[in-house]
């Protein structure tokens, strides 16, 4: 986090909120419940941040037509703008986390997490976090 907010401070965004605009970015349209999933959190805080999000008219959160019960996400223009700007800052951060470990290093712990976070993605009833 300390890394993140000293790269990134300036654009005024939590590593919380760049991770639901890249996975925006990627997916180009998804509910709510998918992008808790893509991001690991639970749907709660992941909600929470998309409404600050749209609050900055980062994203835009209209209701889905299909199903009025759900949200469609989607990143505005000026999300995308922010996107593109503080991509390099991000990328200067998390190279700096993981600095210390060599390319070895690097690739267990990615795949240790990465089995972390499939182990846990049935794991949405936990209290919110706070981004």
């Amino acid at each position: 986090m300390a890394l993140f907010q000293e790269a990134c401070g300036r654009f005024e965004i939590t590593p919380l909120q760049y991770s639901l605009l890249s996975a925006l970015a990627v997916r180009k349209t998804a509910d709510q419940t998918t992008l808790a999933a893509d991001i690991a959190l639970d749907r709660t805080t992941t909600t929470g941040a998309l409404k600050r999000l749209e609050a900055r008219n980062l994203v835009e959160r209209p209701i889905n037509a299909a199903d009025r019960r759900a949200r469609v996400c989607r990143l505005t223009k000026s999300g995308a703008a922010l996107l593109a700007k503080i991509e390099h800052a991000a990328r200067t951060a998390h190279d700096a986390t993981l600095d210390e470990l060599t390319e070895k290093e690097r690739s267990q712990f990615i795949a240790m997490m990465q089995r972390i976070v499939a182990g846990n993605a049935a794991r949405d009833h936990v209290a919110p976090l706070i981004d």
